[in-house]
């Protein structure tokens, strides 16, 4: 088990209702963070997962079985020019 400090983005934020907060992580790898925000947050979280990214210590980590960091940032697709 893993204390990760997540911090939300935009729509991230918006599913969760808060900026950030430390989780305690069973497994500590990044699919298992995913299952729990899904778990905690329901379908909003999920929209934003299946097309967002989360960054495990500031690095882009799509392998659910990247072990987790001090600190994960979920953010939404982004989309720009």
């Amino acid at each position: 088990m893993a204390d990760v400090r997540v911090r939300y983005f935009a729509a991230a934020a918006d599913a969760a209702g808060r900026p950030d907060e430390t989780l305690a992580v069973e497994g500590a790898v990044v699919g298992d963070l995913r299952d729990l925000l899904v778990q905690r947050y329901g379908e909003p979280m999920e929209r934003v997962l299946r097309t967002g990214s989360i960054l495990v210590d500031g690095v882009v980590s799509r392998d659910p079985e990247r072990a987790l960091g001090t600190s994960a940032d979920v953010l939404p697709r982004f989309s720009g020019g």
